[in-house]
């Protein structure tokens, strides 16, 4: 009987990275995905002579003395994928405004004075606080005991996550800025996170758009070329990986987490094999796991600490290859968030966000804005996207369904005609993806690719742990701390190697 050393329930950012830095340090891995590919929702697809992006349009925190820089320096990623850097932050379309928000500090607190210079207070407080609160996430130590034995000097050390646990993000701006068009501005790409800015934790929308004010990267080539590297050098140092497999069972003995039960994802029978290991970690979704892979006595403990929270909204992309660049067309501009006329203060988005096709705010990300590597030479790659939720969909027939993407498509296609005159008879290839399609190909309940949302109670030390209540059972992925997103995903799953380590 073959037992590891750890076994890795989902090959997604959180479990490879976690899987990575255990191999490196000489633990025997093994890795269990039940897709075709390794990377959750950093994937891509082909589609004629187009490779499809399914979830990447920037990441942030490659700069110095970020965590980040440091997992990937270990993990060889920096040798082997390559990080374009995007030109700036995000274009804000609306009715009202037109403007371009760089992705450096000073020249975004330029912009928006020049635009708005009655809060140019309002302005620099914005950006004092979420760098300071940005400042002091990356502080954090990485492993659990330390933070517990750092406890005390909390608020000395960290006042603002201390003081500013319990604030959301229309509080935060409530309370600094009075232009409601410029807190729109502000937070033009809530949908990287959450979809109510009265329910998003401060303290995570700080972290994350921190980073994106150092710069924002797009993966050369797609964010598979990631998911392959990490899941190459969990082979290369040793570690196993096993595609096309679904763990159906984490066995356990005496409260203890001892090794998993798998199959075939697509066999037709109910034949299983078995592995051992002296720690489970999973970067399956935490409710799946509680649901799903837990025996009744074991997930009662786990149904305990999840009970009543609440799951992050999904999303919907329209994906698009396109006959010519988009320059071409006019276009400028990497990552445009078109905001619709009706939403005229931070109280109208989450309404917006779950409203009329016709009318939710989206974003469109142009590839081609950069080398990107996802079309051939004269052609290009764009995406729209926006909140979405399995709810709007679940109850359709397969024709229905089929029917209303179709729909969508057109009213989007329409909406972006608008933006960039000429771009619907560029169209070469258009596809939709849904909540319903995450929640396929990722198993995640409810198609949520940011795991529980991340509202005040349910951000940092709010978050599901990464030791969970069963004994040599951790977890590595969006649902557990730090969080959603290709950074939370990636320092969970190594903050998770360091816990076993």
């Amino acid at each position: 009987m073959e037992k590891y050393d750890a076994i890795i329930i989902g090959a997604g950012l959180g479990g490879l990275t976690a899987g990575a830095k255990l191999a490196k340090e000489g633990k025997k891995v093994l890795l269990i995905e039940q897709h075709t590919i390794p990377g959750g929702c950093a994937t891509t697809f082909k589609r004629k002579d187009f490779t499809i992006e399914v979830g990447l349009h920037e990441t942030g925190g490659l700069y110095k003395d970020n965590p980040k820089v440091k997992i990937f320096e270990e993990l060889e990623i920096f040798e082997n994928v390559e990080f374009l850097r995007v030109p700036e932050f995000y274009r804000f379309k609306s009715e009202k405004y037109d403007l371009v928000i760089p992705d450096d500090r000073q020249q975004a607190i330029n912009t928006l004075v020049q635009h708005f210079p009655d809060e140019e207070k309002g302005v620099k407080k914005f950006f004092k606080v979420i760098f300071a609160i940005g400042g002091e996430i990356n502080r954090l130590p990485q492993v659990r005991w330390k933070q517990i034995a750092l406890f005390p000097l909390f608020p000395l050390l960290f006042p603002n996550l201390v003081f500013r646990t319990k604030q959301t993000v229309g509080d935060f701006l409530d309370k600094t800025i009075k232009n409601q068009d410029l807190k729109l501005v502000l937070v033009a790409n809530l949908t990287y996170y959450h979809d109510n800015p009265y329910t998003m934790s401060l303290i995570y929308f700080a972290g994350a758009q921190a980073e994106f004010y150092h710069g924002g990267y797009y993966i050369k080539g797609g964010s598979q070329k990631l998911s392959d590297h990490l899941m190459h050098f969990i082979e290369k140092k040793g570690g196993k990986v096993i595609l096309r497999h679904l763990v159906t069972r984490i066995l356990t003995e005496n409260g203890k987490a001892i090794g998993v039960e798998y199959k075939e994802t697509k066999s037709k029978t109910d034949e299983t094999q078995k592995a051992f290991a002296i720690y489970i970690i999973a970067n399956a979704a935490v409710p799946n796991v509680a649901n799903q892979l837990l025996i009744e006595k074991e997930s009662e403990k786990l149904h305990k600490k999840i009970q009543g929270l609440e799951i992050a909204c999904s999303l919907i992309s329209v994906y698009f290859g396109f006959r010519k660049p988009l320059k071409e067309l006019g276009n400028k501009h990497y990552s445009t968030f078109v905001f619709d006329k009706e939403v005229l203060s931070l109280e109208d988005m989450h309404a917006n966000y779950k409203g009329d096709w016709s009318k939710r705010n989206f974003v469109f990300c142009d590839y081609s804005q950069l080398d990107s590597g996802l079309a051939p030479q004269g052609k290009s790659v764009g995406v729209i996207c926006t909140s979405d939720y399995v709810s709007d969909w679940d109850k359709l027939s397969r024709e229905d369904y089929k029917a209303r993407k179709e729909e969508v498509a057109q009213i989007f296609i329409e909406r972006i005609e608008k933006l960039i005159p000429g771009i619907r008879d560029a169209i070469e290839y258009y596809e939709v993806a849904t909540a319903k399609t995450i929640q396929r190909y990722t198993l995640n309940p409810d198609g949520s690719p940011y795991g529980f949302a991340q509202t005040p109670d349910q951000a940092l030390f709010n978050r599901v742990q990464i030791k969970s209540p069963i004994k040599n059972l951790y977890f590595a992925s969006a649902w557990s701390m730090p969080g959603g997103g290709f950074t939370g995903a990636i320092r969970g799953g190594y903050f998770c190697a360091k816990e076993i380590l």
